[in-house]
């Protein structure tokens, strides 16, 4: 597949927290890295989102439950786990986008409450592949978002993870992308 130069890449929340050692660990969330390194370099637009929440936010919770969106204190704007993964390769002229900075919402998508869609239109931008974290989650979030917002979009599964709770959800999550109108690739079919 040949990348074009109005094709963008969304890179999802691929921040320390979500990696081992961190408060929400995606189960081998690190070793999409080098995946998404190799990808980056092949494309003009690049984007990552990250979670940028304030300390009060509402997911919070000292008992989270998981599967009732309550969530360990994870990505707190400005502290260590918020940071990008170390080895992660972030271009000088990548866009970042902040999400989940309203206390009082949830946002899993990299366009809930952002500027992503205009960013992308403004540079002609119609194609995009999103990759990153978690699969069952942002990523399937950015995924839908994307497809309703009129971009044709590929989810490139080797360079995603996801959480897989409950069991079973990350399969259904790729189902659900699919049967949306995403197109599933892997990160060796490009040129």
């Amino acid at each position: 597949m040949r990348i074009r130069s109005r094709d963008g890449l969304i890179v999802v929340d691929i921040q320390k927290d979500f990696c081992p050692g961190g408060s929400l660990t995606v189960d081998r969330g690190d070793r999409v890295v080098p995946v998404i390194n190799r990808l980056i370099p092949k494309f003009s637009h690049v984007f990552l989102s990250r979670d940028w929440h304030p300390p009060n936010h509402c997911s919070f919770s000292h008992s989270p439950k998981f599967v009732d969106k309550s969530w360990p204190v994870h990505c707190v704007a400005g502290s260590p786990g918020a940071e990008f993964h170390p080895l992660l390769s972030i271009p000088e002229l990548a866009i970042v986008i902040d999400k989940g900075v309203d206390p009082n919402r949830e946002a899993y998508s990299a366009f809930e409450e952002t500027n992503l869609a205009e960013f992308l239109r403004d540079r002609g931008i119609d194609r995009i592949f999103v990759a990153g974290l978690a699969t069952d989650y942002c990523v399937k979030s950015t995924v839908l978002d994307a497809l309703n917002q009129g971009f044709e979009t590929f989810l490139v599964q080797d360079a995603c993870r996801g959480v897989d709770n409950p069991p079973g959800s990350v399969d259904k999550a790729i189902e659900e992308m699919k049967e949306s109108g995403a197109s599933p690739v892997r990160s060796e079919v490009f040129e």
